[in-house]
């Protein structure tokens, strides 16, 4: 079975450097959980827009050296790894490029930023697949069941700006997307649409939204859970008429029916969350069987809530670990035991500077532990990791897609 693998790449300058100070966090001993630190003190207190500056001045020192966006043509073939390179000029080792789609060819001005993806399995018909591509200008939509031949079908232009920001996940056949760009909201696109195929006329296809929810207004990250049909948008800050905005925290939506997203209730005890997985629980814990928990990365902790009653969310756990700079993202092993979680900023601003894959036991919910990590012989700053099997994929900024075994988590990974 193919399986197509949503691994969000940041587009950034290697070369930049960071030239102002991150803050370091100093450490407690994780017990069950009174708001301290960062979640008690205000808006002001995220972190993220000093983040945010940090990546905008290396996209513009990217721009100016003509590096960004990477506009190199498309590669519609197959392009095995051979002698440690694909395709001529990636460099590779067990992993082979089935091909490349330019930003140019997907309709899009400039940069890329995220990627998820969309398996067509219709009641009858034949089951397709589809690259779902986030762009500072929009999102592109590629049938990709042909890894050698994918096609653009056509692409969403962006809700209000063009912004570095993006995020797309997909819940009964429907996209739903937000942005960091201001008044952006969440747009709603019917998957099923693609099943057309693409549009007569030259150029890339501009489909517009089937709804909009208008309860936030910037969004950094959405996250779903398939299971129960919430999805949790974080990271929105900015106030406005309407807007709800939750602390930086979870804003949590029914999506139950697609076309008609409605707001929830808010989770902001713990302040920001930079991205989260919100899951039905079936690992060691069984005092939480079949609750639904998010494990959400607040930027210098770990933090797990249950999110099983709407009207009384419940923190069970903030966790803060040895060199924390900026709390990323992570994702759960398929037994829900063991969870990875990427720093963004540590290789930056600690003095080891090879990437480090954070492993955690989280058996306990209430007392999860970093145990170890993982250090790669590269130099490079990690960005988003996804886990399948005994796999994780990471993509990590300059070092590219990084696959490391698992299937031996209690020692590590490899």
């Amino acid at each position: 079975m193919k399986i197509l693998l949503a691994i969000a790449l940041a587009i950034v300058a290697c070369e930049a450097k960071p030239h102002h100070h991150m803050h370091n966090f100093t450490e407690h001993d994780g017990s069950k959980v009174e708001c301290v630190g960062k979640c008690v003190e205000g808006p002001e207190a995220f972190h993220m827009p000093e983040v945010m500056k940090l990546k905008n001045k290396a996209y513009a020192e990217c721009h100016a050296e003509g590096k960004c966006p990477l506009n190199k043509p498309s590669i519609y073939e197959f392009s095995p790894c051979v002698n440690g390179k694909s395709a001529g000029e990636y460099d590779c080792h067990n992993v082979d490029m089935q091909s490349y789609v330019s930003l140019r060819d997907m309709g899009s001005t400039g940069d890329g930023n995220d990627i998820w993806g969309w398996t067509d399995e219709p009641a009858e018909g034949v089951r397709r697949e589809y690259a779902i591509v986030g762009m500072a200008d929009g999102t592109a939509f590629v049938h990709v069941t042909d890894p050698n031949e994918p096609e653009v079908i056509g692409m969403l232009p962006t809700h209000t700006f063009s912004s570095s920001w993006r995020d797309i996940k997909v819940y009964k056949d429907h996209a739903f997307i937000v942005s960091e760009a201001s008044g952006h909201g969440m747009q709603v696109f019917d998957l099923t649409r693609l099943r057309a195929g693409k549009p007569p006329g030259s150029g890339v296809h501009r489909f517009t939204a089937d709804a909009h929810y208008n309860r936030v207004g910037n969004t950094h990250n959405i996250v779903i859970n398939e299971e129960t049909g919430y999805a949790y948008l974080v990271g929105s800050t900015r106030s406005g008429s309407g807007y709800t905005v939750c602390s930086g925290g979870l804003h949590i939506v029914n999506i139950q029916d697609p076309m008609n997203p409605t707001f929830s209730t808010c989770y902001g005890g713990d302040g920001y969350t930079h991205d989260a997985q919100c899951v039905i629980y079936h690992g060691p814990d069984v005092r939480y069987t079949g609750h639904e928990v998010c494990f959400a990365y607040n930027e210098n902790t770990l933090t797990i809530v249950d999110v099983t009653s709407k009207t009384n969310v419940v923190m069970l756990s903030r966790t803060p670990y040895q060199n924390v700079q900026y709390s990323h993202q992570g994702w759960l092993t398929e037994d829900h035991a063991y969870a990875i979680l990427n720093d963004e900023l540590d290789e930056m601003y600690t003095s080891e500077k090879r990437t480090r894959s954070l492993l955690w036991d989280v058996k306990n919910l209430e007392a999860p532990t970093h145990y170890s990590s993982f250090l790669s012989t590269e130099e490079s700053v990690d960005h988003n990791l996804y886990i399948r099997g005994d796999l994780a994929y990471e993509a990590n900024y300059c070092a590219g897609l990084r696959i490391l075994d698992i299937k031996d988590m209690q020692h590590g990974a490899e």
